[in-house]
This record gives C-alpha cells, structure tokens and sequence, in this order.
C-alpha cells in the first residue's frame, strides 16, 4: 500500500522494504557505477535494520501499476550543531522510460514530506554534480548550497569495504 501519494497522478513514494534491496540496485549503479551488489545488500541491511526505523531508509518512487521503483534516494535523520535536527538525503536517482520529471519531482516533494514526519528542520542533500539534473529540480524546490562537500579517498582501503568490527 502506498506510504504517500505523490501531486503526480500514478506516482507513489514509499519506504523500501528491506527484503525488495535487490530491486533497487540497478538504479543504483546508475548512481555508483562501481557498485557491487554483495556490497549495497550489506549496506542497504544496515539503513533499513528495525533498530534504524524513524532514523534511516531508502525511499523509491513508483509508477502505478508497475512494481519495480523507478526513483529513489538514501535518507537519515541526523542532528546538525547550527540546525538541530536535519534530513540528509543522498544518491538521488530517478529512471523512468516514459519521464524523469514527474519522478524527480516525486521524490524533492517527497523529501518535504519525510522531514516534515522526522520533526527535521531542515533537509541537506547530497548532490555530486552541480550539473545534475536532480540540483536544477533541487534548485526550484527552495533548496540552496550551503558550502562544498569534499571528499578524499584513503589508500589501502578498499572500494565498499565493510567497517572493521569492533571488539568487545
């Protein structure tokens, strides 16, 4: 049953269920070309584990009738310094044959939704490309940069290794 229904007709955003992960990996690696699938099961368990609930998850948009989710994007719910209590959302991705649009549209609005429900007040979105169609649609949803995301890999450790374990 649909979480949500979106403002487009035969759309729906909804949480993903933890058992359908594999039905979202190819979206995925649009998104992570290197993506494993060993790798994002593991890692989609994690966000979506019970203990988790209210705190991180995978949200997919739907076309009515079809099953397979045509959008998605990673959220958690995190506390900011200057902004308490924020939405972070990432790897945003939406394929549709038909249109992109209605589905990236879906799931900005459906961000509003899920902060608004987290009791977050504000959302920070990771966007990798600031060409990317997913920040001009971010863009004219209110959404504005705030400062640079950086990143730097670490040597010797490997793409989409696990966390080492912690002892006991």
């Amino acid at each position: 049953m649909p979480q949500d229904a979106c403002p487009h007709p035969g759309l729906y955003c909804e949480d993903l269920p933890p058992a359908q992960a594999g039905t979202v990996f190819p979206l995925l690696r649009e998104a992570i070309p290197g993506l494993q699938l060993q790798s994002w099961l593991r890692f989609a368990r994690r966000v979506t584990a019970a203990r988790r609930a209210g705190h991180s998850g995978i949200m997919v948009v739907r076309r009515a009738p079809r099953p397979m989710p045509c959008g998605l994007f990673l959220w958690r719910r995190d506390e900011d310094l200057a902004h308490g209590a924020v939405l972070v959302a990432e790897h945003l991705v939406a394929i549709d044959l038909l249109d992109t649009e209605p589905v990236m549209a879906a799931l900005v609005a459906e961000l509003e939704r899920l902060a608004q429900r987290l009791g977050c007040g504000g959302i920070r979105t990771m966007v990798i490309r600031p060409d990317a169609p997913f920040a001009t649609r971010l863009l004219a949803a209110g959404h504005a940069s705030q400062g640079e995301a950086m990143w730097k890999p670490v040597e010797g450790t490997p793409p989409g290794a696990p966390p080492p374990r912690k002892r006991k």
